[in-house]
């Protein structure tokens, strides 16, 4: 299964958040930037964390943002599957619908994977996947430099 890009943009901003210390709260512009993401792309999914409870953002002075308790020790196979969607693997009512539809297997079976994919994750969280070695590699992450 492959993710989509949003979901790997939301990942890798949880795991910076997550590695930083209190007080540290930077923009979504910063972090754009040390994740190598454009700005507006991490603005979308900053949104998205948000609703979801996995980051906090304040604005104005001693303001950013900010990883939440439960962004942190969260399921993660949940919220990949809040990312993600619980839709189809495969497009069987595209345009053209496939021939196959009726009385395929393939569709249950892709399913079946896709929940297993999930449920793989579901005992990690984001405190997890910043563990050394990959926590001192997120904290030495600084913005590009431009081209």
């Amino acid at each position: 299964m492959r993710l989509t890009k949003s979901t790997d943009i939301a990942l890798r901003i949880a795991m910076r958040l997550a590695v930083l210390g209190e007080g540290e709260n930077p923009t979504t512009r910063e972090v754009a930037e040390s994740v190598g993401v454009p700005y507006t792309h991490a603005a979308k999914v900053v949104s998205r964390l948000q609703h979801l409870g996995v980051v906090e953002a304040r604005r104005g002075r001693g303001g950013g943002l900010m990883i939440t308790f439960a962004g942190r020790t969260g399921s993660l196979g949940l919220l990949l599957r809040e990312l993600e969607g619980i839709g189809d693997v495969v497009g069987c009512e595209d345009e053209p619908p496939c021939p196959l539809r009726a009385a395929c297997r393939l569709r249950g079976a892709l399913r079946t994977a896709q929940e297993a994919f999930f449920a793989a994750l579901d005992p990690l969280s984001i405190d997890d996947l910043v563990a050394s070695p990959t926590g001192p590699v997120l904290l030495g992450l600084t913005a590009r430099p431009a081209d």
